[in-house]
């Protein structure tokens, strides 16, 4: 499980940041990504990547501000030329179905795959698979802003090849059947029970992103214990005021709340244009101080996600 930052600016683009988009490499896991947001030119900084498009099989938009939506369309249409033919599921806040239509309609693209909409209008689950669960709550933003948490289902542990060799089993096709079925019988008639020879369960991994948001006490109680969170920082300490008054937070603010949440590493993004060099330096300093584990992601930037 890795986190692929093609974009952590605020707002506008800059030389040195795209606006927001984040994909959630999932490809060891289940062979596809997630995409968290899709600002303007998310297609382009793909490019500059080994990630596909094609292998976005969901995306996840926080809010309507146009900074995390207006890439969408064109990643769209780009996909169809760039074989994507699995269907794609939108999730976001009511009227992201509008938007993406409407924009296709208008620009009268076809697509060479089916999409859906899960149009989420509370805090609460959002969808669930064999191996994930994603839940979400809702953000203080002034515009409906949305936090997705994306927790990984515990799985089976290592087989314990030294038990099955010491019961004179040789290594074979044999062993990944005892690994897949709770009891297994032998040519010999020997039961061999799973539980009795695996290790113990690996538990899995809970990353959350949340999208543009006010320093909210309260959601604590969401990322508690999660091994990754991507936190907005647009801006520094002394901003703390003007950063209320934008529905945005600090570095520190964001660096509180991983410290109060335990969590595991604090990414920050949605960086302001006026943060660049020596200052952004600044920002991670601020958070750091607070939560050593914290870090100020640049554009391009791959983290891996470790429990």
């Amino acid at each position: 499980m890795e986190l692929t930052f093609l974009g952590t600016g605020a707002g506008l683009p800059s030389h040195e940041r795209n606006v927001t988009a984040i994909v959630l490499n999932l490809l060891a896991e289940s062979n596809q990504c997630w995409l968290f947001d899709c600002g303007e030119a998310t297609q382009h900084q793909f490019l500059k990547t080994t990630l596909k498009p094609r292998k976005i099989t969901k995306i996840f938009i926080t809010h309507l501000h146009g900074d995390h939506l207006f890439g969408l369309p064109g990643l769209l249409s780009s996909r169809s030329f760039q074989g994507g033919e699995e269907g794609i599921v939108i999730y976001g806040p009511k009227g992201i179905r509008t938007f993406v239509e409407t924009s296709l309609q208008v620009s009268q693209a076809r697509l060479s795959y089916p999409v859906s909409y899960v149009e989420l209008t509370e805090a609460g689950f959002v969808f669930e698979d064999e191996q994930f669960i994603v839940d979400c709550a809702v953000l203080d933003h002034g515009v409906t802003s949305f936090g997705y948490r994306i927790k990984e289902k515990d799985s089976l542990g290592s087989l314990q090849t030294d038990k099955l060799k010491a019961m004179g089993i040789s290594p074979g096709p044999i062993y990944q059947q005892i690994k897949d079925s709770p009891v297994t019988t032998l040519e010999d008639g020997t039961v061999i029970h799973r539980e009795d020879v695996i290790g113990a369960p690996k538990t899995g991994k809970t990353v959350v992103i949340f999208g543009d948001t006010r320093y909210v006490v309260h959601h604590q109680r969401f990322i508690e214990e999660a091994d990754a969170l991507v936190h907005e920082a647009t801006f520094d300490e002394t901003k703390t005021d003007l950063a209320a008054n934008y529905y945005h937070s600090t570095a520190a603010q964001a660096a509180q709340l991983a410290k109060d949440s335990h969590i595991g590493k604090l990414f920050l993004t949605h960086i302001s244009a006026r943060y660049q060099g020596d200052r952004v330096k600044q920002l991670q300093e601020e958070a750091r101080h607070i939560f050593p584990n914290s870090y100020v992601v640049s554009d391009l930037e791959t983290y891996s996600i470790t429990s």
